[in-house]
């Protein structure tokens, strides 16, 4: 008994450093082994046996224990929670019931009890979704040996064991200390066929064991759940490697054995400029996408290992380097038509040709110009002119090359510095609309004249009125 008992705890050591799991389709063994109580009195007989389940509990009085290892079983995991069971337990029978309070229990010889036992048990653990505690119920048979006594004659005489069939039924529960050891208890009830052998409960609780699980390549993930059973992997990818650490599984990685990054599929991107390492031709320098990792100093879209002004904006057509501009007009050379010869960018670089308004031109503006009428004493415009002034300005602006003269004349009603003041005024005054409607101030010139030019006489109203006039002149 000693060897067994120490055989039993170095299969409990061993398997608890084996990371074994549940008994399931994973782990589909378990062995149980521990103590048991046989109680022949509470199961409906007549005394000094009693009522179903009276005095259940009744330890001190009436259950027969066996103080050493006495029972032990081995299970297999079948499938949808169900196992099956076979096992064997000793006790030696004492006590048989009572005869009322006088005799709180019955003494007997001390008789021998074998049994061994099968059973098909079912696990309520997935039921009530807890994986620590698992309550068990089960239905079987099996067969039990009691040592004839005083309430047990089988009719033979002397110190046979009487044996014979039972229809067993148990309910227990085990309790997980951790993947791999469990502690359980069960009662079970054992029916007899014959009367010759009585019918009883047997309680037991000891230890529970679950093993058997397969896992090939050591990493704790067994076999029927493992996608890469034959190599080491992580949990965290079903059983498949990671070799680089990266957190991307090797069949998905593309540089499985550089860390990487998620993004790249777990390639590197050293610099950090968004191209992998693979893929990028300056992996230790930030770069552009665009340009294979490779930087750009002045960002001209040519990559400074190939620019051959890297500091320096300039086009591919000129390996990265500016066009030059030899005349300095602000064409550069490669579209300057004329690059020794200063023009203006209109022109492709060429100098432009002024064009001068035509002498009828000049008339239209003069016709024009003497329709311009001011409020009287005033340089402030008369409604109506404000058409004539447009025209004035459309004109200007149809030669940009151009610049004029606008001169203010008055006649000689008045004292002279009066209309000296007002014929300034005055021409000052077209000068600053067309300014303000988009001419160059650069190219008007203001002047007033006063009464010092009349082109008509002062002596007739109809004459001072040709006086009063404004001229646009074209200054050469």
């Amino acid at each position: 008994m000693k060897n067994l008992s120490r055989l039993l705890f170095a299969l409990v050591l061993i398997v608890s450093f084996n990371n074994v799991n549940a008994q399931d389709q994973d782990n589909p063994w378990a062995i149980k082994f521990g103590i048991n109580a046989v109680d022949v009195y509470p199961v409906g007989e007549d005394a000094p046996q009693g009522d179903y389940f009276d005095e259940f509990f009744n330890v001190e009085d009436h259950w027969n224990i066996l103080p050493s290892l006495s029972t032990i079983s081995a299970s297999k995991y079948i499938s949808d929670n169900f196992s099956v069971e076979v096992g064997g337990s000793i006790n030696r029978i004492t006590k048989w019931g009572q005869f009322g309070d006088t005799t709180p229990s019955v003494r007997v010889g001390d008789l021998s009890y074998y049994a061994l036992d099968a059973l098909v048990r079912y696990n309520l653990g997935s039921l009530i979704k807890c994986k620590t505690f698992e309550p068990t119920f089960g239905i079987g048979g099996g067969y039990t040996w009691i040592e004839e006594g005083r309430y047990n004659d089988n009719g033979v005489g002397g110190t046979n064991n009487v044996g014979a069939g039972t229809l067993n039924a148990a309910l227990g529960a085990t309790y997980w200390f951790n993947e791999n050891i469990g502690v359980f208890v069960e009662s079970k009830y054992k029916h007899s066929f014959s009367d010759y052998l009585t019918k009883h409960f047997q309680h037991s609780a000891g230890v529970s064991v679950r093993f058997g699980g397969k896992d090939s390549d050591g990493d704790g993930i067994y076999d029927k759940n493992d996608a890469c059973p034959e190599v080491f992997g992580l949990e965290a990818f079903n059983g498949c490697p990671d070799a680089d650490a990266d957190g991307i599984e090797d069949s998905k990685d593309d540089c499985p054995n550089v860390a990487g990054l998620a993004e790249f599929n777990g390639c590197p991107d050293t610099d950090g400029d968004g191209v992998v390492d693979g893929s990028d031709d300056c992996p230790t320098v930030k770069g552009l996408k665009n340009l294979r990792g490779c930087p750009d100093a002045d960002a001209d879209g040519i990559a400074d290992a190939k620019d051959k002004c890297p500091n320096e904006a300039g086009p591919a057509a000129n390996q990265g380097c500016p066009w030059g501009d030899t005349d300095g007009d602000g064409v550069t050379d490669n579209v300057d038509k004329c690059p020794k010869e200063v023009g203006t960018v209109a022109n492709n670089g060429c100098p432009e040709v002024v064009v001068q308004p035509t002498q009828e031109v000049i008339e239209k503006l003069q016709s024009y110009a003497k329709t311009i009428l001011f409020d009287s004493g005033k340089s402030s415009f008369k409604q109506q002119t404000y058409e004539v002034l447009k025209n004035i300005t459309a004109i200007l602006k149809e030669y940009p090359e151009s610049n004029f003269t606008i001169e203010g004349h008055t006649d000689s009603q008045g004292s002279k510095s009066s209309n000296q003041s007002l014929s300034e005024r005055r021409a000052n005054a077209v000068k600053d609309y067309l300014v303000e409607n988009g001419i160059n101030t650069a190219r008007l010139t203001a002047y007033g004249f006063g009464e010092d030019y009349p082109i008509d006489s002062n002596a007739t109203s109809a004459g001072r009125k040709n006086n009063r006039r404004t001229e646009v002149k074209l200054r050469k």
